[in-house]
Order: C-alpha cells, then structure tokens, then sequence
C-alpha cells in the first residue's frame, strides 16, 4: 500500500532543486513576470507560496507568462492592455489593480486604458467599466503621488 505524505501549507523553500525552475519556459515565464509585474512582487508571491498554491505559482508562471506572454505575435503593452480589459469585464479587481500598476513597465499610457476600459463598457458593460475606472483612477492618483515624493 502506498504511503501518503501529509501536505501541509507551510512555506516550501525557495530554493527548490526541483528541475521545474532549470525549464526554459519556466524561466521565461519567469523574467516576463519580473519585468511587467516587477520583482517585489514576484519575489513575494513566490516566497509566500506554500504546499497549497506552489503547484499554482508554477502554472502561472509558466503558461501564462512563459507561454502566452512570451509570444512573438502582439508585444507587451498590447498584451498588458487586453488582459487589464478582460480583468475589467470578469470584474477581478484585486488583480486588475495589480496590471494597471504594471502598465508603468509595459508602456500603456493612461490614455491607453482610459480607451481600454471604454470599450468594456461598451462591450461588457457599464458597471464593470465603472470599477475599473475608479480602480484606473486610484493607481495613477497612487503612482502619481509616488513620483511627487521621489
């Protein structure tokens, strides 16, 4: 009878020999994620992980960011502004916040979201525009507020 390790949700040590992190997509996927969502906050998410979520860091790491944001066929801000326009129609504003933040590493402008989130209105509805242009406006006035104090 096989035996079965109790997991627990502990954090898992970030410096896993698991051959998971030599794999190029996972590498990949990897430096597209510090660079558009900044290496804080993958830093972070990663060391935060535990036995319940790392199997889910790993995923996103290496299919959303090593497999679709690492395509050659539309570049960074392009992709940036369609995912912060899907994030507003499914109303994810947690991470919705976190892509606009993020356009100050993709190159979308504000302007860029403003038309972004003018066409989920149109397309996906005006409340969800709604939440997202007062999630939009809050960062930039967030970012903005940085600036002043640097």
């Amino acid at each position: 009878m096989p035996t079965h390790r109790k997991r627990s949700t502990t954090r898992r040590d970030s410096k896993s020999k698991d051959p998971k992190y030599k794999d190029s997509q996972y590498k990949a996927g990897l430096a597209v994620r510090r660079r558009v969502l900044g290496a804080a906050h993958v830093k972070r998410s990663l060391r935060n992980a535990t036995t319940l979520d790392q199997d889910y860091q790993d995923l996103i790491t290496r299919y959303a960011w090593g497999g679709v944001w690492t395509r050659p066929g539309l570049d960074k801000k392009t992709r940036s502004l369609l995912t912060i326009a899907i994030l507003a129609a499914l109303g994810r504003e947690e991470v919705l916040r976190l892509h606009v933040r993020a356009v100050r590493n993709t190159g979308a402008t504000p302007e860029e979201v403003k038309e972004a989130l003018l066409h989920v209105a149109v397309y996906a509805g005006v409340p969800a525009a709604d939440s997202a242009f007062r999630i939009a406006k809050a960062v930039f006035a967030e970012a903005a507020g940085e600036r002043e104090r640097s």
